[in-house]
């Protein structure tokens, strides 16, 4: 199964010749992605790039219309495979109204979830497996992260910090199924270091910024 993701995700964007930069970040529930999103976008703009920020599954009027089925608590009957499809057909969305046109014109996307969610939470933590790359190839396209951030805190602990707040579909899921997510990123992250940045997602909010503004700035050269 791992050769096997490799490979498609490896297909996806070979031969890109994009003028912005993509960057997306990843991680379980509590992990803190939405702090970490936002204060790499203060010190982007800061530093003089046009910032786009999205998410996923959402991010345009379709996709987010497709987010609230996904996440609906009441679609308790829902299927695995349709979950999977519905959030690849969101992403395929998303690349062709927002994403592309947004790294063609020269900017920076940083998006909250992209392919990697769907990996980890359908492929492993549903068991689809394969299945789940081969869905998303085509919702991709050439349009891979040049970068992502993989926010890491074990699922016990992401539950306790969401804990006080009214739980989405996919929240209420048993702890073995988000341990099983948790997993899924772990591979993620050992299959493709070059772009996959693991960060401890325990530490003080200025501690996990520094972390991942420095390996942004190497990418873009600052």
């Amino acid at each position: 199964k791992v050769n096997t993701i490799r490979t498609i995700i490896i297909r996806i964007g070979k031969d890109s010749m994009r003028k912005g930069y993509f960057i997306t970040f990843e991680g379980g529930d509590g992990a803190g992605k939405s702090t970490q999103i936002n204060r790499l976008m203060e010190h982007l703009e800061n530093c003089g790039f046009d910032v786009i920020l999205t998410r996923e599954p959402g991010g345009t009027d379709i996709g987010e219309k497709i987010r609230n089925i996904i996440l609906d608590p009441e679609n308790k009957e829902m299927d695995a495979v349709t979950e999977a499809m519905l959030y690849a057909a969101s992403r395929a969305q998303h690349v062709a109204q927002v994403i592309k046109p947004a790294i063609e014109e020269g900017k920076i996307v940083i998006c909250d979830r992209f392919i990697d969610s769907s990996i980890a939470y359908q492929g492993f933590g549903r068991g689809l497996g394969d299945s789940v790359s081969i869905i998303n190839s085509y919702a991709v396209g050439e349009y891979m992260p040049d970068k992502t951030v993989l926010l890491k805190l074990k699922p016990q602990l992401g539950n306790k910090r969401i804990s006080t707040r009214e739980k989405d579909r996919i929240e209420l899921e048993a702890e073995s199924f988000h341990q099983a997510v948790f997993e899924g990123y772990e591979t993620l992250e050992k299959m493709y270091p070059e772009r996959i940045i693991g960060v401890d997602a325990t530490g003080t909010i200025d501690e996990i910024h520094d972390v991942i503004r420095n390996h942004i700035d190497d990418l873009l050269g600052l």
